[in-house]
């Protein structure tokens, strides 16, 4: 029996079908009881056996959150659970912003290599925003780019990985084993060798038992005596493996020979059976031998096909290739170039390549063309690395870890929407961080809108001379209603406001008289106050300043904070994969405090940077240049008509 059939029992006949809230039914145990109101004090008023059903809908009871299986913890009363939705640290948004970066070497634009050197060598200097945003967009391309789905071809096989592991292995036991000999060498050298004389008259010296050392002398020549023993049997076995293998070669299938089977009654039966035949004289019978084998010689016999038809085959008619047929093929061998003489790709620019036309089209390994029927040319593009043969699970960031720094993205940012067309010979990025569903906004406004779109020439305006290699930048905004400056975090991959209020630092280094910092020897209450003003971003980066801090911030962490599922693959007994919920994580997200409008920085124009430019070349022009001369030839007037348009220029001509 339910929930809901043991409720309707309950009820009674009257109270079934009463919503009066001025009932004047007469209490009667088998047809109406009391009324009664809410004890939460909603203002409902019902019969005392419907007050249970009343809990499932009274607004004033206090339920878990709607996301309560997503993580939040929160308990608040059924009415406010639609507007909690707004605060919800389990209400998380993905920001889904594209954009699109073009390769820095296509054939439709210039590929400003000297800017690019320069700016990578100063990058620590200036902190260029649109440098750092696409050098963080190239990190996460390579990552992405996985080098067994571009070329499966120069994968290594798992025998060939488990080998190579097994040979770095080898390799660092060695290291390991040399390092250790030669401190080993280097104790030896520094510390005295002594003899065995030298050593029995320390023993001696030191009053230790005569019997003691006569034992130890005994137990010296034992153990000297089963090494040499060791080493003797070592050398026997080992000279009877090389016979056995001898022997085991010279056997072949001419003289395959046939065994008999031994079991532990054999054994004693052949025993027996040899001292009878020795009585009675009698040779023994020798076992079966085959004489040489030979393979046999296997005959396909094509059986005749009785035809259906008097119509011969389309394909077979003026068709002379159809019974003839040659397959040929070529390789790099037949260009006539050594093998050192071959290309060498790049790692880089030819996964960014293949990545593409994968995009585009799909790429294969082998590119294949039929005119009709039966001709058909297969072309494979092969691929020659210094780095090849590839792991598994190699990405193209692991190739290019230990190699110098380059930019192979363009500095330009183009908007783009997964609604619109998107350029084949593009890549996509997407933004990806998470937020709270009110910080989605503010982070879309200032992130996307303000900073991002603008960066190339509005907000970092950068010298007309950097295509000839100028690194020169500044940024023209800044807060309306303080001063900061914007600048890219590199280890969270989000714009950040940093300000630019001059600080004083106290006379004594800022720290108590116990060696603690003043901000910490403050009271907790004190604290939280405090850290309840400070944007997520800066919480996230004061949590991780001392446990302290860390206890402070995360005291916000469902007023201010997000939680989110981690997910985990496994697999279960029957070798399917699944995904499985392993933990919750709270979180800041990466959002800075809201900026609602923008102002120009105090700086100077950048026409007062061109006066200094070493890239600026003033060229002076001494020489004199001829200018084009209008001359005006006077006709006579034959008519009385005033001069038109069409006469006017007739008359004047152009001179040079």
């Amino acid at each position: 029996m339910g929930r809901k059939d043991s409720i309707l029992v309950r009820q009674h006949l009257h109270c079934d079908s009463c919503y009066s809230r001025r009932c004047r039914a007469p209490v009667e145990p088998s047809a109406s009881c009391a009324l009664l109101p809410c004890r939460l004090l909603c203002g409902a008023v019902f019969h005392l056996c419907k007050e249970e059903e009343h809990l499932l809908l009274c607004p004033n009871v206090r339920v878990p959150c709607l996301n309560a299986q997503y993580g939040c913890p929160v308990q608040l009363p059924r009415s406010s659970r639609a507007a909690h939705l707004q605060v919800c640290p389990a209400s998380v948004v993905c920001c889904s912003m594209e954009w699109n970066r073009w390769p820095s070497n296509i054939a439709c634009s210039q590929p400003h290599t000297e800017l690019l050197e320069n700016l990578l060598r100063e990058r620590e200097r200036f902190g260029c925003l649109d440098l750092a945003m696409a050098l963080q967009d190239q990190d996460a391309l390579f990552h992405s780019i996985k080098m067994k789905k571009l070329f499966p071809e120069l994968i290594q096989t798992a025998e060939e990985e488990a080998k190579e592991e097994q040979r770095l292995e080898e390799e660092m036991k060695k290291e390991k084993e040399k390092k250790k000999q030669a401190f080993m060498e280097k104790e030896a050298a520094e510390r005295p060798v002594l003899s065995q004389a030298e050593r029995e008259a320390i023993a001696r010296a030191s009053e230790v038992d005569a019997g003691l050392l006569e034992n130890y002398n005994a137990w010296e020549r034992m153990f000297s005596m089963e090494m040499g023993g060791c080493r003797e049997s070592e050398g026997t076995a080992g000279a009877g493996r090389g016979q056995a293998r001898g022997k085991g070669r010279g056997k072949s299938l001419g003289s395959l020979k046939e065994e008999e089977e031994a079991t532990c009654d054999g054994a004693a039966a052949s025993t027996s059976s040899a001292c009878s035949s020795s009585l009675t004289g009698k040779p023994k019978k020798k076992s079966f031998v085959y004489g040489k084998l030979e393979p046999m010689k296997i005959i396909t016999v094509r059986t005749f096909k009785i035809p259906t038809s008097f119509t011969a085959r389309q394909g077979r008619i003026r068709n002379p290739g159809f019974y003839k047929r040659e397959n040929k093929a070529v390789d790099t061998s037949d260009l006539g170039v050594a093998p050192g003489d071959m290309p060498v790709w790049e790692e880089v620019q030819a996964s960014l390549l293949c990545s593409l036309e994968r995009e585009r089209r799909g790429h294969l390994i082998a590119e294949s063309t039929s005119s009709d029927s039966l001709l058909m040319d297969e072309g494979t593009q092969t691929y020659s690395f210094l780095s090849a043969p590839f792991r598994r699970n190699t990405s193209l960031a692991d190739l290019t870890a230990g190699k110098p720094l380059e930019l192979h993205l363009q500095l330009q940012v183009e908007s783009v929407t997964s609604r619109q067309n998107k350029a084949s010979s593009a890549f996509t990025f997407l933004c990806g961080h998470t937020f709270q569903r009110t910080e989605y906004g503010k982070h879309f406004k200032n992130i996307h809108s303000d900073i991002q779109m603008c960066v190339n020439g509005w907000f970092e305006q950068r010298c007309p001379l950097a295509y000839m290699g100028c690194t020169y930048s500044q940024r023209r905004f800044r807060p309306s209603t303080y001063e900061a400056t914007v600048n890219f975090n590199e280890e969270l991959g989000c714009f950040g406001l940093h300000p630019s209020t001059p600080f004083s630092q106290p006379a004594g280094g800022g720290h108590a008289e116990g060696g603690e910092d003043r901000l910490s020897s403050l009271p907790y209450e004190v604290l939280c106050h405090m850290a309840s003003f400070l944007d997520s971003q800066s919480l996230s980066q004061l949590a991780l300043v001392s446990r302290l801090m860390r206890q402070v911030c995360s005291s916000l962490l469902q007023d201010r904070g997000m939680v989110t599922l981690r997910w985990e693959r496994t697999s279960s007994s029957h070798g399917r994969a699944k995904w499985r919920v392993t933990h919750r994580v709270w979180q800041f997200s990466s959002l800075f405090s809201p900026v609602d409008a923008w102002s120009f920085r105090d700086v100077p124009s950048i026409s007062e940077h061109l006066k200094v430019c070493p890239y600026n070349e003033v060229e002076s022009k001494t020489e004199k240049i001829r200018l084009p001369l209008v001359r005006e030839e006077i006709k006579p007037k034959k008519s009385c008509k005033g001069p038109t348009l069409v006469t006017l220029f007739q008359e004047k001509r152009i001179m040079m």
